[in-house]
């Protein structure tokens, strides 16, 4: 599989790139979304809790579709998945199909994020800082450009659903390196030996990345379902507000560059995920402060403490020795972590209903940085989770 490496490579970064539109293109045109599907509240709600719920239900099967079928071939599966979602909810004109569309996308979305470290893992053991640094900075150009392009092209077309549906032909093109794969598909079970998803489960690294995990991911699905909305409600434009959220992207491009090979190398892991952490409680104290006048720095803040994401993502490969447990173990942690997540958007967003105001929302984010710095703090320390794994659980 070595002479195929540059294609894999190619294959994942593709694959990264798609990564997020279906999640986050919604957030800037969601005032215009709901108009025009009648959309209540109680479903723009659900909406913007249906990335961090498909990635929990559907993120948990990756590991043994994988093992069923092949890592290749669910990959490319995923990635049609992501384009049919995409481009049917751009032509749908009801509610419950836009919502049940978005879905299908979401959950290619989430089989292919599970999959990715284990592919980095399988393909690229040597260099899983390095690789693990190349498809995050591609996943963050992806966000970016789904959160800053959307209400442009939809501008440019005057329709929604164009700004929208451009997405679903960026996901045709990622399909393409995956058909030259799946040929020659290599199971991740070949070893005979199976991690179970419950053994993963009674490790003390499973449960503190997957609690990490959700926790980072609640931060970042409400800053970028919710975020454009708060800067609208604070005097900016529809499109000046998803220039912000654009910024927040933007801002961890390069750091997801750096980051993860950086934290791959270092004896000092602890230092660099506080000093990443600390930066969300900065930023929502700004916007405490001036939601409007301070916007800009506080954009950039939080988009540095969102590279806790790349970060907990090599740590999924640091903390686990072989591509099996990469697998279980990325399975596990995002699956759990996404349930946790799920609270997050819906929460922040009933939160927002009932105070009538940001304030209350904010507090609770900061509130959540101190479990999150915590587990950071233990996940720094060298361990692997098939040092943890109960004696009885992996069959071989």
């Amino acid at each position: 599989m070595r002479r195929s490496a540059p294609l894999v490579l190619l294959g994942i970064l593709l694959l990264a790139l798609n990564l997020r539109p279906a999640a986050v293109s919604v957030g800037p045109v969601l005032s215009e979304v709901r108009d025009a599907l009648s959309m209540s509240a109680a479903s723009a709600g659900l909406l913007t809790s249906l990335p961090v719920l498909a990635f929990a239900c559907f993120g948990a099967l990756a590991p043994l579709l994988a093992r069923a079928v092949g890592v290749h071939r669910v990959t490319l599966a995923a990635v049609v998945a992501v384009a049919v979602g995409l481009a049917g909810r751009a032509a749908v004109s009801q509610e419950l199909p836009f919502l049940l569309l978005s879905l299908v996308a979401l959950a290619g979305m989430a089989v292919a994020n599970v999959l990715l470290p284990s592919l980095v893992k399988l393909h690229f053991p040597d260099r899983i800082g390095r690789v693990t640094a190349l498809y995050t900075t591609v996943l963050a150009i992806g966000l970016t450009c789904a959160l800053v392009l959307t209400v442009p092209v939809a501008d440019a077309v005057g329709s929604w659903r164009a700004g929208l549906g451009v997405w679903a032909g960026l996901a045709v093109i990622a399909a393409v390196p995956w058909l030259g794969l799946v040929a020659h598909d290599r199971n991740l079970d070949r070893t005979g030996t199976r991690i179970r998803f419950t053994a993963v489960a009674r490790t003390p690294v499973g449960r503190a990345m997957a609690v990490f995990f959700g926790l980072q991911s609640l931060q970042a699905y409400v800053v970028f379902g919710w975020f454009a909305t708060l800067w609208r409600d604070h005097g900016y434009s529809a499109g000046t507000a998803g220039l912000l959220v654009g910024l927040v992207a933007a801002t961890s491009i390069p750091f997801s560059l750096w980051l993860p090979a950086l934290l791959a190398r270092t004896p000092h892991q602890r230092r660099i995920m506080w000093a990443v952490m600390l930066c969300y409680p900065l930023g929502y104290a700004f916007l405490l402060l001036a939601p409007h006048g301070l916007a800009v720095p506080a954009a950039l803040l939080v988009g540095v403490g969102s590279t806790a994401f790349p970060i907990v993502l090599t740590l999924i490969g640091l903390r686990s020795r072989t591509p099996e447990g990469t697998a279980a173990l990325s399975g596990f942690t995002q699956a759990t972590g996404y349930l946790i997540a799920g609270v997050g958007p819906f929460g922040i967003g009933l939160l927002h209903d009932v105070t009538h105001g940001w304030t209350a929302p904010l507090v609770v984010l900061i509130v959540l940085i101190v479990p999150q710095l915590l587990l950071g703090d233990y996940l720094s320390r060298p361990a692997y989770v098939e040092d943890q794994l109960p004696t009885d659980s992996v069959p071989s």
